[in-house]
């Protein structure tokens, strides 16, 4: 048989998804003045330019393209009541609306989600049926801000939770694990799996940084699911050395000790240091860093079964690189492209006065689970 390789799912309809006009994040009106383009954060050039750096380079040419069909009603009942289908699918049909706190979308847009949700979960099908190695999904809009009855935060339906339903549903899964690093609290993904155990959920983001009253280290879960969510609060400015601390003493001895059957990771660039949303400082190394060691993990936990959905990340310029070196290291496969910022996002890096107090704080945080 031949060998496997990494699954890239995209659908250029995805990239035709837009809100309404917005200066950065900022609603246009009143004293805020229109952009001279789209405006708005959430737009779909970084993910274009991501593909297109690939495309360039020759990595696209490594992976297992696919498309995958809207996620079916009956899919998205898994998560999500009928009546906020329903009255998605009608703004949809007429000129759009919203759905939530910065949670926006035009004409079409209910059918261009429900694209985003079944890439997301025909990239975990596909994993677990062994098609490919492991998969990457271009998923827009995102979805791990999404309640099951309100959208928030850029994302209109909840991807990755609908794709692990999906999954339990179809192969009883009983142990997924959930690695968010998308510089933003993962809540929503926190919220629809809080009480359960079959799904542990790590969320390593900026502290307070969105949403500001969520994400903090005290909620572990509720009921059967306590013990099974962990937040991991990092403080602004930690940079490449926070992460690798944070999985090293949190993420990797919590999957050890979970054994998950799959891992899904909840994959936003917006912690890199010229993102406009946050204030990380990561870089692309942090990334590709960051996919090695959990393809480490995962190589001894799950026999390799990775997916990575893709959330936030606001720089058109730099998330190509960021996400190139990740989808390079989940290929294992390294091109010839380099990262033009990364000298200078090394130079910019915190002394090592913060980095010991960070991992001071990780390790308080480490002995309480």
């Amino acid at each position: 048989m031949p060998q496997r390789r990494t699954g890239f799912f995209f659908d250029e309809k995805c990239l035709w998804h837009f809100g309404r006009p917005f200066a950065l994040f900022f609603p246009v009106g009143g004293w805020v003045q229109p952009p001279n383009a789209s405006g708005f954060c959430e737009s779909p050039d970084s993910k274009r330019r991501l593909k297109s750096l690939m495309d360039v380079s020759g990595l696209t040419s490594v992976l297992d393209v696919r498309s995958a069909p809207m996620l079916a009603r009956e899919d998205l009942l898994r998560v999500h009541p009928a009546s906020y289908l329903d009255r998605f699918a009608e703004l949809s049909a007429g000129e759009g609306g919203d759905m939530g706190f910065e949670s926006t979308f035009g004409p079409g847009g209910y059918d261009i989600a429900r694209v985003s949700a079944g890439l997301a979960a025909e990239a975990v099908e596909a994993v677990l049926k062994g098609e490919v190695r492991n998969a990457y999904s271009l998923s827009r809009p995102p979805g791990h801000h999404c309640l099951p009855d309100t959208g928030l935060g850029f994302c209109l339906l909840a991807n990755g939770a609908l794709a692990i339903e999906r999954a339990i549903a179809r192969h009883k899964l009983s142990r997924v694990a959930v690695i968010d690093w998308d510089v933003h609290h993962g809540n929503g993904t926190e919220a629809i799996f809080y009480e359960r155990p079959d799904v542990l959920t790590i969320s390593l983001h900026q502290d307070r940084c969105f949403p500001t009253d969520s994400g903090f280290a005290k909620d572990r879960g509720r009921g059967r699911g306590e013990g099974y969510n962990i937040n991991v609060p990092l403080l602004p400015g930690g940079g490449h050395q926070s992460y690798v601390d944070a999985m090293e003493l949190i993420v990797l001895p919590a999957l050890e000790r979970y054994r998950p059957e799959l891992i899904v990771v909840a994959c936003g660039y917006d912690a890199s240091v010229v993102d406009p949303l946050s204030r990380m400082m990561a870089h692309s190394e942090t990334y590709r860093w960051l996919m090695q060691a959990t393809l480490d993990a995962a190589s001894d936990l799950c026999s390799g079964r990775v997916v990575v959905m893709h959330e936030g990340g606001y720089s058109e310029a730099y998330v190509p690189f960021c996400g190139h070196a990740l989808i390079e290291a989940l290929a294992g496969h390294r091109t010839e492209v380099t990262d033009p910022n990364l000298d200078v996002a090394i130079q910019q890096q915190p002394g090592e006065d913060f980095q010991i107090l960070q991992r001071r704080l990780l390790e308080e945080q480490a002995k309480e689970l």
